[in-house]
This record gives structure tokens, sequence and C-alpha cells, in this order.
């Protein structure tokens, strides 16, 4: 079991994303990013499968078939699209299972953590354009995410890949305030809906 190896490689994950969200203004989500990984369903797990190149999870799922540690982990991590799948209602598609639009705060998250994967998985290898040739390979998402969450999440991985991390935070940031901004301009009406005034 490789239990040094698996903890400096979460608590060095977990570094590059709060560097990342905190760039932009997500300071909460900086500070409580992945924490479930220290929970004793992720950790062992982690330590168990620890390969050091990819996620433990994918090697659990070779080994079992399914990954408790994943099914626990993106059950508590809203900056994983899976976190928003959710069941159709009858005659409204055809599709049993459909991804939900994600709040941009979390849209933004997963693209830090995409970054932060990356860097920690590809090592020296890791340039801007990793994010977006990792989420190329992974097509079926198409499937299931929701539209608008994958545009967002696919224009800022392009931007990085195109111009680099420097400008892609810089606007990044700018889309964090303005949705901040329209969140905090919609809790009055949030109160009276709940108050019924």
């Amino acid at each position: 079991m490789k239990i040094k190896e698996h903890f400096q490689t979460i608590t060095y994950h977990r570094k590059l994303v709060r560097e990342g969200c905190f760039k932009v203004g997500l300071y909460w989500q900086g500070l409580t990013h992945d924490l479930s990984k220290f929970s004793p369903t992720e950790f062992l797990v982690g330590i168990k499968y620890f390969q050091g190149d990819r996620s433990p999870n994918n090697a659990e799922k070779e080994a079992k078939g399914y990954s408790s540690s994943w099914l626990h982990h993106k059950g508590r991590n809203k900056h994983h699209f899976e976190y928003w799948m959710d069941y159709t209602m009858p005659g409204t598609s055809d599709q049993l299972l459909i991804g939900m639009k994600m709040p941009v705060r979390y849209v933004v998250e997963m693209f830090m953590d995409r970054i932060a994967a990356c860097k920690v998985y590809q090592k020296d290898a890791y340039t801007d354009a990793s994010p977006l040739e990792y989420h190329e390979r992974s097509k079926r998402v198409k499937a299931v995410m929701h539209p608008e969450t994958i545009a967002l999440i696919e224009k800022l991985m392009k931007m990085l890949a195109e111009e680099g991390e420097e400008k892609t935070f810089a606007y990044t940031k700018k889309i964090v305030k303005k949705d901040r901004r329209e969140r905090l301009k919609a809790i009055p009406g949030l109160i009276r809906e709940l108050f019924g005034k």
C-alpha cells in the first residue's frame, strides 16, 4: 500500500486546484476542493490502487467492475458533472438519465480540477493543451453532459490551449464575478418566493 505516495498526490492536486480557484475568486471552493478524498471510503481505495500516473479509481474499476471510491466521490463533489445527473420524467426524453445545467462556479472548479489532474499525472509533459486533449478523448461525456455546461468547459479549455493560463484565468475571473453578482441580485426574489411576499 502506498500511503505516503497517495497522500502526497492528492495533497499536491488540492494545492494546484486551490491556487487556480484563488486566482479566479473561488476561495471557498479552493479550500474545500476534494476533501472527501481523505474519507476512509476514498483514501483506502487510493492507497490500495495507487499507480501515480492515473486515478486509482480506474484501477479499482478494472479490478472489481465498479469503483466504490468514485461512487462516493462524485456524489459529494459538485464540480463533477456526474453529480448533476438526474433521471427524466416519463414522456420528456428518450434518455433515462440526463445532465442538469451546472452552476458556473462548479464548471470553473471542474476546469481547475482538469488542469490540476493533468499537471499531476503528466508532470513535465503537461502543456496548456493537455486538459483539452484529455477531454477530446472522453467524447462520451457529450452524450450526457448538459449542452450549456459542455459549451462553457470546452470554451475555457480551448482558450487555455490557444491563449495560455494567464489570459484564460483573467477571463474566467470575470465570468465568476458576473455569476456572483447575478446570484446576489436574485436573493430578494428567492426570499419573496419562499415566504410568499
